[in-house]
């Protein structure tokens, strides 16, 4: 056992370093009897045959599994406090026609950000009225479209939103049913929360200024008021943000009901998931029946209803389900000073770093948030003594890394094909062509077959796009 000291102090160094952490991996991820990994009945060797690599692979039987089990478990949570719920789907993490499909199939509701991602619902058979149109600058014709097709709701940010979808409403006859984000100055961050008076962030409006503007909405004829909007952060792990964001708002939603109807209350998403052997996520039952017991209390001691509780969670629905694999090219071990001072002098250590074919351009998430990832090894098992590796992209920025630390065998080399788990959210929804290379693939896993869900980009897909090109 070497435990390198360049190691973060969360990570453990692993009794078996081809072994597949629960509950950050897919449900249906496991090792062949060969040591090679099986998602869903596919080889990962067979994967990268027929697709190449960078690709993400989508369990699709875990991510159905986890939505309908989220559905389940906020349904009976509220309906034991005598109300119900509302889950909606956060399209923002990722969504195509097919997973749209699938939510819809499955009992959820969708939450879209934008034109583009309302037309892939739609395109996906979503039903309008299932659908939730969020966004802090909606545009004229996405506020448009959205009323046109009859939306079940659109989250008005600012107080300019509330002219522009009532004129929009009225235009085409419609009564547009809305919600009103607010700052509820609750920010919630896996364990930790701070909660200050007033935040200063783009999203929605501050709750001292809530009720006058639910009067100007309720004065227009065209706009039917659901009720309040808040969204507290994102991987969050426990229950208190929920809390102090819900005593915030049950003040402000009792005032409300004093002048008129509130039925419902959504809380937004931001479950957060393990993506490494750190990551202690409730389970969602668990996490459903806190917030429930968290609202009924908050209503009671207002002597109020429960009204009907809307939640929006998409990284714990998609995130888990998605493994990315990649193919290694170099490796090279780089001397660190681990900044201690021995008898010799400076101390150092050695950080493996093995460099793949993707990197910021397919998850921007570890070069943006400083996010950690796990990764194992997917063509093959090893007994090789363990490892300090970073996992490193191919692009020409020092800040492209795709695991920070993990460790693997310290026989990995080029042509091995490493599994990156919980790729699920945020990958393919941010992925760019920097330094040209073309976005890769989303595959569909079931039962030992695979399918295309979004193609993979090409070289020729890039230069199309260049005019230069275009004949005079």
């Amino acid at each position: 056992m070497s435990v390198n000291p360049l190691a973060p102090t969360w990570l453990r160094y692993p009794l078996d370093a081809n072994a597949l952490e629960q509950g950050v991996w897919s449900r249906n991820a496991s090792r062949s009897p060969e040591g090679e990994l099986v998602i869903a009945g596919a080889r990962a060797s067979e994967l990268v045959a027929e697709y190449g690599t960078p690709v993400y692979v989508v369990d699709e039987n875990d991510v159905r599994g986890r939505a309908r089990d989220i559905h389940s478990a906020f349904s009976d949570a509220f309906a034991a406090v005598g109300s119900s719920a509302k889950v909606y789907y956060a399209g923002k993490a990722f969504l195509s026609t097919q997973v749209a499909a699938w939510m819809m199939a499955d009992g959820l509701n969708i939450d879209v950000c934008s034109g583009g991602e309302l037309a892939v619902a739609l395109a996906g058979g979503a039903e309008p009225a299932r659908l939730g149109l969020h966004g802090n600058n909606k545009s004229l014709a996405e506020i448009d479209r959205a009323v046109s097709v009859g939306i079940g709701a659109i989250v008005l940010d600012s107080p300019i939103e509330v002219e522009r979808v009532a004129e929009a409403a009225a235009r085409h006859g419609r009564v547009q049913p809305v919600r009103l984000r607010v700052n509820s100055g609750v920010h919630a961050h896996t364990h930790e929360y701070l909660a200050t008076a007033r935040e200063d962030q783009k999203f929605g409006i501050p709750l001292m200024d809530v009720a006058a503007l639910v009067a100007r909405i309720r004065s227009h004829d065209s706009l039917e008021f659901l009720g309040l909007h808040s969204h507290i952060g994102s991987q969050i792990f426990e229950a208190d943000g929920f809390a102090e964001a819900a005593h915030r708002l049950f003040a402000v939603h009792a005032e409300l009901l004093e002048t008129g109807p509130v039925p419902e209350l959504n809380l937004g998403g931001g479950f957060g998931i393990a993506y490494n052997s750190s990551d202690q996520a409730l389970p969602v039952d668990v996490l459903a029946q806190r917030i429930a017991r968290i609202v009924a209390d908050a209503a009671a001691e207002r002597g109020i209803p429960v009204p009907v509780i809307a939640v929006e969670p998409g990284r714990s629905i998609i995130g888990p389900s998605t493994t990315t694999l990649y193919s290694v090219g170099t490796i090279k071990d780089v001397l660190v000073s681990t900044g201690s001072t021995g008898e010799a002098g400076e101390t150092t250590a050695t950080r493996k770093y093995v460099s793949v074919d993707g990197g910021m351009s397919d998850n921007i998430r570890p070069a943006l948030y400083g996010a950690d990832y796990s990764v194992r090894i997917a063509n093959r098992s090893s007994t090789a003594e363990a490892e300090l590796v970073r996992v490193a992209g191919k692009h020409c920025e020092s800040g492209d890394i795709v695991v920070h630390a993990d460790y693997l065998p310290g026989d990995v080399e080029p042509g091995d094909i490493l599994a990156i788990p919980a790729t699920g959210a945020y990958g393919w929804a941010m992925a760019s062509n920097y330094n040209y290379l073309a976005r890769p693939p989303v595959v569909a896993v079931r039962d030992g077959r695979a399918r295309i869900l979004v193609r993979g980009e090409t070289e020729a897909d890039l230069l199309a796009r260049d005019a230069g090109l275009d004949s005079e």
